[in-house]
């Protein structure tokens, strides 16, 4: 039996990130949860200070087969290396062969980099361009494969 998870992500601005994350991933903002008609209502009902709703955002897979994704405000940056990264497939994978996947990581990289991230470097494998490394708008690296 697998157990269900979600990745939280520490940052300083939660609703940009969270925005960022949802164009990498083809993620949606998650819904509110069950009997509430928005986030907004369930802080309230839980007692949630207005001034803290803004500390968090989530989101969510909208096919209901990835993880959910939060991103919560903390005080400190980011300040050494992920001991965990994320690797995006926008190509498809390694399976996919380099010519259909490759374009298809030239293409996320432009259309990420426009969004905020920034290009790390660009690793080889066997001579050829394998996959990019990048950063997201707050320094949290991750490749493109």
């Amino acid at each position: 039996m697998t157990i269900r998870w979600s990745l939280t992500i520490d940052c300083a601005q939660p609703a940009k990130l969270a925005r960022f994350w949802a164009l990498a991933l083809g993620y949606a903002e998650k819904p509110a949860p069950t009997g509430f008609g928005s986030w907004e209502e369930w802080f309230a009902h839980h007692g949630i200070p207005e001034d803290e709703w803004d500390e968090g955002a989530y989101l969510s897979d909208p096919d209901g087969a990835g993880p959910n994704l939060s991103f919560l405000q903390v005080p400190e940056p980011k300040v050494v290396k992920n001991r965990l990264h994320l690797d995006v497939q926008v190509g498809g994978g390694r399976e996919t062969p380099w010519e259909v996947r490759w374009p298809r990581v030239v293409e996320a990289v432009g259309r990420l980099t426009a969004a905020g991230a920034t290009v790390v470097r660009e690793d080889d494998l066997q001579g050829r361009p394998d996959h990019v490394v990048m950063c997201d708008p707050e320094g949290n690296e991750f490749c493109l494969v």
